[in-house]
């Protein structure tokens, strides 16, 4: 029987928390780029009906949509680190069920904050 710090299960947990990260920053990433590009759709389409000169300034889905991208580099990044630090603990046999994951603690309010300055901004422009 191996110890509780070498059974394989426990490194193939920490490897799969590891790539839904991953996938995590990728899909912030995407949905980012989707943001940002929303006011030229925006914009294009205006143009193509004809009411050009009806259209606001969409400068605020760039800026957002940068900011969503950048927070998925900055996951992607994190959770690196934090895989192996949590590896190198696994490795020293120290318990790492009791700690929580300051990636997901601090992407949630950075997306909280950012989904209410879209909020407000849908709320704002008309």
């Amino acid at each position: 029987m191996m110890p509780a710090n070498r059974d394989p299960r426990i490194y193939f947990a920490a490897e799969r928390t590891f790539l839904s990260w991953i996938r995590t920053g990728l899909a912030l990433m995407g949905f980012g780029f989707v943001v940002a590009r929303f006011g030229l759709f925006l914009k294009e389409i205006s143009a193509a009906t004809g009411a050009a000169g009806t259209v606001k300034s969409y400068g605020f889905s760039l800026w957002a949509g940068t900011i969503i991208v950048i927070a998925g580099v900055i996951v992607n990044g994190l959770s690196a680190v934090e895989h192996l630090q949590k590896i190198r603990d696994l490795n020293a046999g120290r318990d790492v069920t009791g700690k929580p994951s300051m990636i997901g603690v601090l992407l949630s309010i950075s997306l909280a904050i950012v989904g209410l300055a879209m909020a407000a901004f849908l709320v704002i422009v008309r």
